[in-house]
């Protein structure tokens, strides 16, 4: 029984597509004394996810954005949810494909059955308008019925930039920021330090 479950484990941590497998007890969180490891610790477990609530977290490159949600992500593997990372620029790929195959509401379907999506990088690449506005759909087709994780290093009063409707952009922080976990990961890069250790080091 354990073999299977596990195996189970291992099936949806391939399926979940993570670039590297980060856990969150890697993460440095005396860097960032403001998070609180027991939280996401907590986060992990999964409860979000039932009450159709989101997580989004804000900050500089480098400071382990992807890394946390990474971390949730394996945790909530853990505990037998089903998540999936992408990034933005790859999901707003493949909605345009869908959109031009005809198979929107398909892929729709598919993203619904997943507990969590994990939407890395938004805001490193701006996207087409039709981009933009099948990502926003996007985002609407999952309010309150699923959950999401997104990394970004644009404020919220960037995103228009993102999107580029003030409307649009709006009524979509609107929806996303209405039942989330916000946090902001504001400091010195962490790669940054990193690699100034290893250089005090050499």
């Amino acid at each position: 029984m354990k073999t299977r479950e596990e195996n189970l484990k291992q099936r949806r941590l391939k399926q979940a597509t993570f670039p590297v497998h980060k856990m969150l007890d890697a993460y440095d969180f005396s860097l960032m004394p403001t998070l609180n490891r027991n939280r996401f610790l907590t986060l992990g477990q999964g409860d979000f996810v039932e009450k159709k609530e989101n997580i989004i977290f804000l900050g500089n490159s480098g400071t382990g954005k992807t890394h946390l949600a990474t971390g949730i992500g394996i945790e909530m593997i853990q505990n037998g949810y089903k998540v999936k990372f992408i990034t933005a620029s790859e999901l707003v790929e493949e909605l345009l494909m869908a959109k031009e195959e005809h198979k929107l509401n398909s892929l729709e379907k598919k993203w619904l059955k997943l507990d969590v999506i994990i939407i890395d990088e938004l805001g490193y690449v701006p996207f087409s308008k039709v981009g933009s506005e099948l990502l926003f759909q996007f985002f609407s087709s999952r309010y309150e019925r699923a959950s999401v994780i997104i990394t970004t290093n644009l404020e919220f009063s960037e995103w228009t930039s993102l999107f580029g409707d003030d409307k649009m952009t709006a009524a979509l922080l609107d929806r996303l920021t209405h039942r989330s976990h916000i946090h902001l990961l504001n400091g010195e890069s962490y790669r940054f330090r990193q690699s100034m250790k290893q250089n005090e080091r050499g």
